[in-house]
């Protein structure tokens, strides 16, 4: 293209330029770790889904004696790339015949989660399991979406 005398090229000015970068920065400071929770409390709804999941399997099935969960039932989600796994261990009592947890997966990305481990048992007893004694955010808050 050929500049004529007199005519001057439309362009971003270097300030106008920080200036956008600023803001863009300021919004990315926020949203990110907003993104990151959003991201955490939909892993940890999972692991309360396949927990419930695997309850209503073992109680449609009378006669189930606590062996492994059948594919698909035995993580979080239940397709796709595994971020808790679930298990079946057997209950204390008679009463309780079953526990189900939902475990943080070592390498994946919920490993070392405030929520820790999640538990359910036959009597519907919701539960978490924190490392060694520690304490983590309430039973409320890790088992529901808010």
């Amino acid at each position: 293209m050929e500049r004529h005398m007199g005519q001057r090229m439309a362009a971003f000015t270097l300030l106008e330029l920080m200036i956008v970068l600023a803001i863009g920065a300021i919004l990315a400071a926020f949203a990110v770790p907003s993104y990151q929770g959003q991201v955490r409390r939909a892993h940890r709804m999972d692991a309360v889904a396949a927990l419930y999941r695997a309850a209503q399997f073992i109680e449609a099935r009378p006669h189930y004696r606590g062996e492994a969960l059948p594919v698909g039932f035995d993580q979080a989600p239940s397709l796709g790339t595994m971020v808790y796994r679930v298990k079946v261990l057997p209950g204390d009592n008679a009463a309780q015949a079953y526990v189900l947890e939902a475990q943080p997966v070592e390498s994946g990305p919920m490993h070392g989660d405030a929520c820790g481990v999640f538990v359910l048992d036959a009597s519907g007893l919701r539960t978490n399991r924190f490392e060694e004694g520690g304490m983590g955010p309430s039973v409320q808050t890790c088992w529901h979406s808010r």
